[in-house]
């Protein structure tokens, strides 16, 4: 094998973390994200020269980072994010996908369309206003997606000359209110994203803190336990028959793992049917496989030959999931159209699609005070609370907290195709 062959089979084996930034307008979330890019050297040379020519076109004193990530000419023109935007970059120890979410109200369906697969949550937090509304609404909406990992960064330090008191004083605000939010996770790391303080290099400013530097938590938070690997989960997307002479009797089930570990020679059972069987080999297009586990891509061949078809799922024999019609989710509305009262949709979960009504809405959610509201029925655009539906046949899951992906939904629009919803079963 080539140097340059093992190289990239290399980069290709790096463990991936997706993380997403949220906070307060004006917080410096694209600026840090640039300053990561920047520090880490992951930016390229013409687009440096693109952003240097933005910077002086528009009278900065310095290069303004945050450019590399306001991508719209309405987020340039106004200094703030509107839509979710992606950035990809790696170190030789991590490869990171970031999404960069408004921090406006009227764009939390932004937020939770790119925090709802992130393993970690940056929630930048001013240093000259300290816990705000927005760093609750933000932690509660990290909390509900079930994000692992939340890393409070206090940003414009250089502003408040870099006093200790003033990030303890943040640290002990938010510790306070913490408890009530249903995160493991949570560390608190003082930084200028726009001078680089502890970003990805440690600052001489802040000779008081002696922990890691945000860069540093990134490359090394655990996440190999963030997947569920207890509770065996293959969704089937799609039946493999090839039909030709070679492999005339070929019958395999694609999908992804959705959780647990599968071998061959382990019992199944494929529901929504009950029956069961045995794993006859488990393969892929570099060959057969002795275990899988979250999130592969496999093809799965079964000892007996049962009607499967896309929307069923292959579980542990003795380990099974829910089954029913009847759901309860925790919702985000996504559109503007609001919820229409014991409207159709079409619901959407892992492979498997139904018809459903939305029964009940049980309670909605001010993310400014946590407060539930029981009166108010009605369901508008951003608006978070818990629903109940009816699904015109068995939907499979687990509630989200145990596993993100088959825990999770979509609604969808019959007739427009929009997607209206998403939701967290309960």
């Amino acid at each position: 094998m080539s140097e340059f062959q093992e190289k990239q089979d290399g980069y290709l084996n790096m463990q991936l973390l997706r993380f997403t930034t949220a906070g307060s307008v004006d917080d410096g979330k694209s600026t840090l994200i640039g300053r990561l890019l920047y520090d880490s050297k992951a930016i390229f040379e013409d687009q440096m020269e693109a952003i240097e020519r933005a910077s002086l076109i528009k009278g900065e004193e310095q290069v303004n980072l945050a450019l590399l990530t306001d991508g719209l000419r309405a987020e340039r023109e106004q200094g703030i994010t509107i839509d979710v935007a992606y950035r990809y970059f790696a170190t030789p120890k991590r490869k990171f996908i970031i999404a960069d979410t408004p921090g406006h109200v009227q764009y939390t369906r932004n937020m939770v369309t790119g925090a709802s697969t992130a393993n970690a949550a940056l929630i930048l937090v001013d240093a000259r206003n300290g816990v705000a509304e927005q760093t609750l609404r933000h932690s509660f909406i990290a909390s509900l997606l079930q994000i692992p990992h939340i890393i409070i960064c206090v940003n414009k330090m250089d502003l408040v000359d870099y006093k200790e008191e003033v990030f303890e004083e943040i640290r002990k605000n938010y510790e306070s209110v913490s408890d009530k939010f249903d995160v493991r996770d949570i560390r608190f790391v003082p930084i200028s994203a726009l001078k680089g303080d502890n970003v990805v290099d440690r600052s001489e400013n802040m000779d008081w803190y002696d922990g890691p530097t945000l860069m540093y938590l990134l490359e090394h938070i655990h996440i190999i336990n963030d997947r569920n690997f207890k509770d065996p989960r293959y969704p089937v997307q799609y039946v493999i028959r090839p039909q030709s002479d070679e492999y005339h009797d070929f019958r395999g089930y694609a999908g992804r793992v959705a959780g647990g570990v599968f071998h061959p020679g382990d019992r199944v059972a494929i529901l929504p049917s009950g029956l069961t069987t045995q794993i006859r080999s488990i393969e892929t297009m570099n060959g057969k496989l002795k275990r899988v586990y979250p999130p592969q891509s496999i093809v799965m061949t079964l000892e007996d030959d049962i009607d499967i078809s896309r929307g069923d799922m292959i579980v542990a024999e003795n380990n099974l999931p829910h089954v029913s019609q009847d759901i309860t989710i925790m919702f985000c509305w996504l559109n503007e159209k609001a919820l229409i009262p014991g409207g159709k949709y079409i619901l959407r979960h892992t492979t498997n699609e139904s018809r459903c009504i939305v029964k009940t809405v049980d309670f909605k959610v001010n993310v400014n005070n946590l407060e539930k509201n029981l009166e108010d029925k009605t369901v508008n655009l951003n608006e978070i609370g818990q629903m109940t539906i009816r699904a015109a046949k068995p939907i499979i899951y687990d509630s989200y907290k145990i596993n993100r992906v088959t825990g999770s939904v979509i609604l969808v629009d019959e007739g427009t195709n929009e997607t209206v919803c998403a939701g967290m079963i309960s």
